[in-house]
């Protein structure tokens, strides 16, 4: 068992500057290209599902549970006050996440921790999957650790190096990109009961002002990811 930790948490090789610049450039355009976001965006609704279900848990909220739909929209449902700080950070915590994990992550690769990152992100899945109270949701979670797994255990290290940056990338990118279509979403009036709308009807400010702080912290993180990363 130590020795397992050890090999988890040692420092790996750096990779090439091609393989971080060239992973940015995948993750990019598989942001921003129609067919491959449709199906990627599953991977953006975990990371935000699990946003809420961590947060609720940690403010001493009953998690009730997590359902992924096919649609890519998701339901976190947790018990407790109403109002008050759980609630709002609960509802704070969901667009920003997918940024979090990716910031963090970022982190790790800043420190040659690919291992890690792979390890953690797995270990994140496991955990949700736990909370998750529909078919959809347990297939979508189960493919996405199924992946990672495969990539963590039988990849060699440069493959499993692109494969890290790429969902670090992934994740930084596709965030500020949600919060995008839910701003177009709600200019079509298609999202009366969008998480900026439910933190405007607790606290009274504005759900455009929420949404441009959730903006602002994704791009802020992905400005730092940048820094760490990319820079010398």
């Amino acid at each position: 068992m130590t020795g397992v930790l050890d090999d988890v948490l040692a420092a790996q090789a750096a990779p090439a500057a091609t393989t971080v610049v060239g992973s940015l450039a995948v993750a990019a355009l598989l942001v921003v290209w129609g067919p491959a976001w449709r199906v990627l965006r599953h991977v953006v609704t975990i990371a935000h599902e699990g946003g809420h279900a961590a947060v609720a848990a940690m403010t001493g909220r009953s998690l009730q549970g997590v359902r992924l739909h096919s649609d890519t929209s998701g339901l976190t449902v947790s018990s407790g006050r109403q109002r008050g700080p759980g609630v709002v950070l609960t509802l704070l915590a969901g667009y920003p996440a997918p940024a979090a994990v990716g910031l963090a992550g970022a982190f790790a690769l800043a420190h040659d921790r690919v291992r890690l990152t792979l390890v953690v992100a797995l270990l994140l899945l496991l955990v949700l999957l736990l909370q998750i109270r529909n078919v959809f949701g347990v297939v979508s979670v189960v493919l996405t650790g199924g992946a990672l797994l495969l990539v963590n255990g039988w990849a060699p290290l440069p493959v499993r190096s692109a494969a890290a940056y790429l969902l670090v990338w992934f994740l930084l990118l596709a965030a500020p990109r949600t919060l995008v279509e839910l701003h177009r979403t709600r200019a079509g009036r298609r999202a009366p009961m969008s998480d900026v709308d439910q933190l405007a009807g607790l606290t009274r400010v504005p759900a455009l002002v929420w949404l441009a702080l959730m903006l602002a912290a994704t791009l802020g993180a992905l400005l730092l990811a940048v820094t760490w990363l990319l820079v010398p």
